[in-house]
């Protein structure tokens, strides 16, 4: 097995970008997940799994510069707090230190599919980074792989991962890596704790790609799993990893399963 392709995020729910090379620890890749949108309004963190209120987010590009970030809108300007709160019609302020007691609201997938994204529909509650070190916008862990064989050609972006592991097996091969460790390049060394469930995300627009329901439909169909004891089997794609060793990572790198 060998890397791919390695991605970082630099604004949660915001389009991210591809790296040739990243230095990754127990904070995840360097740079990822370091920024989140406020709503201003409500106190919570903008994110795109509450599609009817946050899909734009997908619309916008963030890279990391000079230790920040920069933020670009559909026809490449630049942006800034006014700007995105008037695109996202909420006022809303970038954010590098996620606020005590933050949660995040996740609608339920199954519903958005069902009633579409402009529905108001459940939702789950969740706190933040439960398996990632603390103050981070992580979901749950700080690093998230897929394989080719489970893109089995859906574009990566739909899922939003760090690393993607290109490997010659049957789709959902990672799955089995669950309590398992790899040796990624020279240094680094991961441990993966559990599948990814998969939310309404993939399905939405990400830039210039339109909607697609068979992104989730498809792991619906073909893996659901329980990704964490009590849970219940939900469609999953990828896994998660907290790292074990600290290193440096490049595309073309060898991948080793212990």
């Amino acid at each position: 097995m060998k890397v791919a392709a390695l991605y970082r995020h630099p604004v949660k729910s915001m389009l991210g970008e591809e790296i040739a090379r990243a230095r990754i620890d127990e904070h995840g890749v360097e740079g990822d997940r370091r920024h989140a949108l406020l709503d201003v309004t409500t106190g919570r963190i903008a994110s795109a799994k509450q599609p009817r209120l946050w899909r734009k987010l997908l619309t916008l590009q963030a890279e990391s510069v000079d230790g920040g970030v920069r933020i670009t809108g559909p026809d490449g300007a630049e942006l800034k707090d006014g700007d995105l709160g008037a695109l996202l019609g909420r006022p809303v302020r970038l954010i590098s230190e996620r606020p005590p007691g933050s949660t995040l609201l996740r609608s339920v997938p199954e519903k958005v599919l069902a009633d579409g994204i402009e529905a108001e529909v459940d939702y789950t509650v969740q706190e933040f980074g439960k398996a990632a070190a603390p103050g981070s916008f992580f979901d749950f862990a700080p690093l998230h792989l897929v394989t080719t064989a489970s893109l089995a050609g859906t574009p990566v972006v739909r899922y939003r991962p760090n690393l993607v592991i290109d490997v010659d097996a049957e789709p959902f091969v990672e799955n089995d890596w669950v309590g398992r460790e790899l040796t990624v390049g020279p240094d680094l060394r991961l441990r993966v704790i559990a599948a990814s469930p998969r939310c309404a995300v993939p399905t939405l627009a990400h830039g210039s790609l339109p909607a697609d329901p068979e992104a989730l439909r498809r792991p619906a169909r073909l893996n659901r799993t329980e990704p964490l004891p009590g849970l219940g089997p939900m469609p999953c794609l990828g896994v998660y990893a907290q790292v074990v060793t600290p290193g440096v990572v490049e595309a073309g790198h060898r991948v080793e399963l212990d």
